[in-house]
């Protein structure tokens, strides 16, 4: 008997078997195809990406001009101006950095095509971020090539960028493949490095300097724009560490004690560097605050960021001396907190601040 069964079923049959089954997504080393972002698997990254893209928003939104009378007025202190210098200083190559990484290196290398959707509107937000620190930069007439150069040539900042950089590095490296042990290491260390400590620790005394400024009626626009960056940072981070906390599920073998205590050294440094840098942006006391506020700060922000990831806090006992801050992105408002304007840039209204 003749077989006139049609060819093209067992085609569609085998296409079938070959769809994406939501159990083998995996964070690293996944087998399943990187371009299919559907079915879900890993829906808190998708989330929070949609969450990300409500938040939208644009520098030249904002007004500077009041920050152009107060700079160019004598409005603000010696102290308070070098303090606004050093900050413009290191966040300009930061979130430089910060797009490098993801662009050249972290993407490559995470196989979850929900996590890289995130990635992607990071990426664009570290854009931003560069665009509003130049905006700042241009609109206040400051010195563009003392700025920008800043990294070269102020230690505390150049320190902190040295310390970032053979994180960077490695995963920019062409030649770099997860898989083994050692290299899902590496590329752990550096989620780590890069999320905890760069956007989790180092972006910090910066924030609350500006922040602080404008508490006082002071740069209202640079700290308005320094609020949305704090937010966008926020969740930065904490998407960060959900997917830190994935790979480590998915990997329980990479997380060892070895592996743990070379963490907590590099927790321990970086707080190091992040107090020097407070101390050189802030050689007297300014604002109602003072370098010294910022030791137990940065304490108790690197016990956050530890144990959010599984380690021991490193400094037991210690305080947050600024609760204001929690504030800054905690509070649902639709109005920014120096009352300058209503925020109107995003679709519907639905500024979302946790």
């Amino acid at each position: 008997m003749l077989n006139f069964e049609d060819p093209r079923a067992e085609v569609a049959a085998d296409a079938t078997e070959s769809r994406v089954n939501v159990a083998d997504k995996r964070i690293i080393n996944g087998q399943t195809d990187v371009n299919q972002l559907v079915p879900f698997k890993y829906k808190w990254a998708w989330e929070k990406y949609l969450s990300q893209c409500a938040n939208h928003w644009m520098p030249q939104e904002v007004n500077m001009q009041r920050d152009i009378e107060q700079w160019k007025t004598g409005q603000l202190s010696e102290d308070e101006m070098r303090l606004v210098k050093r900050n413009l200083g290191f966040f300009v190559t930061a979130d430089s950095l910060a797009a490098n990484n993801i662009v050249l290196g972290t993407y490559r290398q995470i196989t979850a095509p929900e996590c890289r959707q995130f990635l992607l509107r990071q990426a664009f937000d570290e854009a931003i971020h560069t665009h509003a620190y130049q905006y700042i930069v241009e609109s206040l007439g400051l010195d563009e090539g003392e700025v920008f150069n800043a990294y070269n040539e102020i230690k505390s900042i150049r320190d902190k960028d040295a310390f970032l950089i053979p994180f960077i590095n490695v995963l920019t490296d062409p030649q770099f493949k997860t898989g083994t042990t050692e290299t899902d290491q590496t590329l752990l260390r550096s989620l780590i490095v890069f999320a905890c400590i760069m956007e989790g620790l180092f972006f910090y005394v910066g924030f609350v300097q500006i922040l602080a400024l404008g508490r006082q009626n002071k740069m209202t626009g640079a700290a308005e724009q320094y609020q949305y960056i704090l937010r966008d940072e926020s969740m930065h981070c904490n998407f960060g560490i959900d997917l830190i906390n994935t790979v480590k599920l998915e990997n329980p073998q990479l997380w060892t004690d070895a592996f743990k205590a070379e963490i907590t050294d590099l927790f321990s440094h970086a707080v190091e560097l992040e107090y020097a840098y407070a101390e050189d942006t802030m050689p007297r006391g300014v604002l109602g605050l003072n370098a010294a506020m910022f030791k137990e700060y940065l304490r108790f922000i690197a016990n956050r960021r530890m144990q959010q990831i599984g380690l021991d806090p490193l400094f037991p006992g210690v305080d947050n001396p600024f609760p204001w801050m929690s504030e800054m992105i905690d509070l649902k408002k639709e109005k920014n907190f120096f009352e300058t304007r209503v925020t109107e840039y995003q679709t519907g209204g639905a500024l979302s601040w946790d």
